[in-house]
């Protein structure tokens, strides 16, 4: 299989649905998989996986310009290993149907669910994670015995050029294919169930898409993932998280964090320790070799320009860091700075950030900081730093996130047993975990009827011992 150099929309549209027809006559043909094979083909990924590391180490940095090969070696590949070993594990029980309550006017009979695979699964990947969020999808449907068609993003051609390789070379075009080309067409297509990971903005364009073919979607998206530091909790492991999870790969995660909420009394002390903790993690500032650039220029100009809107409407802008020259030799790459005074009329306010730029804003009461993060879209995630006391309850309570990790960063998606996917404007569905499973799956329901049922005493003619029945089940 080769990636197709053919853009144009017809083209493309004609070339998808050629693949998605092939695809599912030979999941018609087949059947299901099996469960022996199902762990055969994860094995096999796990270990093509595991053997180009350095390619896509490679891949990556040139994709972006410069990305740290411990970031990619950690958040990509061993994230998908662990991913792969997980569903190994659990797929025989996942794959095990399962026994439902009988009712009691049918109690000789028995209910059960067997999950079958859905058919052909359509998986849209972004370019942040261009490894973990493409592959993760993918062998998860592959795990519920689907078949799959794979399109990546476009602004990662080195990455991809990997991946197009791999996984040629691990299976046949009728089980798994990867194709570059229309988005759009790509979206339309009547797949069986279609994965988007990527900007709300185009997640609603996928949803109308798929929607023509009443094509369910699981959309995996993002928003202003907030901080909260309890009141007495700035502390060096406390802030060293924020600076991990803010600055991973340049700040461009999903779930990185957005901004923090800081109690009003304690903003200084934040600041100190943030511009500390950045120079111990990055000695030489930009220029250090795990500080990731920005992917291109136009996410860089992006990025520069929501600083040069907060600092034109009043924000104060913080350098933190080492930063022995602004100018280095990495093309886009964003030295982290802190801002401050952010306001409603600022751009920085209600767009995701997605890079290493980081608001702080200051609050008094716990109570302050949930009406401030419950006054805007529900985020992907979000963080607590503080004890387990009321507080702690009070924001698990009454904020609703994606998911959430208390006294740290990004760790709740590295939890295979965890569903992982958001909530109103962040998304929809699940994968990771059982959840995934079941996601990329149909849970049919089995009603295997009894010899002797109390249903055959309520049909046709209808006589006192009817009544007398239907009274008992009334009662």
């Amino acid at each position: 299989m080769t990636v197709s150099d053919v853009t144009t929309s017809p083209t493309d549209a004609e070339r998808f649905q050629h693949i998605l027809q092939v695809q599912r006559a030979a999941y018609l043909r087949d059947g299901a998989p099996s469960l022996a094979a199902r762990r055969n083909d994860l094995a096999r990924f796990k270990a093509a996986l595991i053997a180009r590391r350095t390619a896509i180490e490679e891949a990556i940095d040139t994709d972006f310009g410069h990305r740290s090969r411990h970031e990619t070696a950690f958040m990509e590949i061993v994230g998908v290993v662990q991913g792969i070993e997980y569903l190994q594990r659990n797929l025989r029980r996942f794959m095990r149907p399962t026994r439902r309550h009988i009712e009691l006017l049918l109690r000789f009979g028995s209910n059960r669910i067997e999950y079958q695979p859905l058919g052909v699964v359509g998986v849209i990947s972004p370019w942040n994670y261009p490894v973990n969020l493409s592959l993760m999808p993918v062998v998860t449907a592959i795990a519920a015995g689907n078949r799959v068609m794979l399109k990546p993003s476009k602004l990662t051609p080195a990455t991809n050029k990997v991946l197009a390789s791999m996984l040629a070379e691990l299976f046949p075009p009728e089980q798994v294919t990867m194709v570059n080309g229309d988005g759009s067409a790509f979206s339309g297509l009547p797949f069986d169930h279609l994965v988007f990971t990527g900007s709300t903005e185009v997640g609603r364009a996928v949803m109308k898409a798929a929607s023509d073919n009443l094509v369910p979607v699981t959309l995996e998206l993002g928003g202003k993932s907030p901080t909260i530091v309890a009141k007495g909790h700035v502390t060096d492991q406390a802030v060293a998280d924020i600076v991990f999870g803010k600055l991973l790969s340049g700040g461009q995660t999903c779930i990185a964090p957005d901004y923090a909420l800081v109690h009003e009394s304690e903003i200084d002390t934040f600041i100190t320790a943030y511009d500390r903790l950045v120079k111990a993690a990055y000695p030489d500032g930009p220029t250090s070799d795990d500080y990731t650039s920005i992917v291109n220029d136009k996410e860089y100009q992006n990025l520069t320009g929501l600083l040069d809107d907060a600092r034109t409407h009043g924000a104060r802008i913080i350098e933190v860091g080492h930063r022995p020259h602004e100018a280095t030799n990495r093309p886009h790459t964003l030295a982290p700075p802190v801002v401050l005074g952010v306001t409603d009329d600022m751009r920085i306010a209600h767009q995701e950030i997605f890079g290493p730029i980081l608001p702080i804003f200051g609050y008094r009461t716990i109570d302050d900081a949930i009406d401030y993060v419950n006054a805007r879209p529900r985020p992907l995630a979000l963080y607590y730093f503080g004890d387990d006391g009321p507080d702690r309850r009070k924001v698990l309570d009454r904020t609703t996130s994606g998911n959430v990790t208390i006294n740290g960063t990004l760790m709740h998606v590295a939890q295979d047993d965890l569903p992982f996917g958001g909530v109103g404007a962040s998304g929809m569905g699940k994968y990771h975990g059982i959840e995934g499973f079941r996601t990329l799956s149909h849970p049919k329901g089995i009603y295997t009827q009894g010899r002797f049922n109390a249903t055959r005493l309520l049909r046709a003619p209808f006589n006192k011992r009817t009544e007398t029945l239907l009274n008992f089940f009334l009662r």
